[in-house]
């Protein structure tokens, strides 16, 4: 039973075959190898993220359960590019738990949740700056986002950033009432939330 599982899991993926993996984004499968673990035979993707000049090793009947998928269709990017045209969505919890949240939702791999957090965290340029955090969180956020639009569309990562800030420039009131909100969410903590912080 294991073997028929295994040939349909490699089918699911193929050789030469751009995929998207959590932690890392965008990465093209180069190859397959053969190792022997603890006197077991595996089959691991060699994954290869040339931008992060990095290759990965995932074991065949593992990939889809690590979360590994194939490149988001046209209409996902459609709606990946709707959701950032959306007024931000901030919470009203400390920073330290919001950050946890959007690396979270960064880490997942999923498109329409990494364009949530590059909605919620885009600052126009009349809106106050962004802390170091922040823009380290949404720098993150936008390349994931853009590498993939990019490898969707066909398009330069350049021109899929480019296509992202126009559709975040038709966002509800940068700089108006989307001030109030970030304004409002950063000072509103009271002592109680602190508390759980260490957990």
């Amino acid at each position: 039973m294991a073997a028929i599982k295994k040939t349909t899991l490699r089918s699911d993926f193929k050789t030469s075959e751009r995929i998207v993996y959590p932690a890392h984004g965008v990465g093209e499968i180069v190859g397959l190898e053969e190792q022997e673990v603890a006197g077991m035979k595996l089959e691991l993707f060699v994954i290869s993220f040339e931008k992060d000049k990095m290759k990965l090793r995932v074991p065949v009947a593992k990939a889809t359960a690590v979360g590994m998928r194939k490149l988001s269709d046209a209409a996902t990017v459609k709606k990946a590019l709707e959701t950032i045209r959306g007024r931000a969505r901030v919470k009203r919890t400390m920073w330290s738990r919001r950050a946890q949240e959007y690396e979270a939702k960064i880490n997942s791999g999923d498109l329409i949740s990494i364009s949530e957090v590059v909605r919620d965290l885009f600052r126009s340029d009349s809106q106050p700056e962004q802390s170091y955090s922040e823009r380290q969180l949404y720098e993150a956020a936008l390349d994931r986002m853009s590498r993939e639009i990019a490898a969707v569309s066909e398009i330069s990562e350049t021109e899929a950033v480019r296509q992202i800030e126009q559709n975040l420039a038709k966002s509800p009131r940068r700089g108006g009432k989307g001030d109030e909100a970030t304004a409002e969410a950063e000072p509103e903590d009271d002592g109680d939330e602190s508390h759980d912080e260490a957990a």
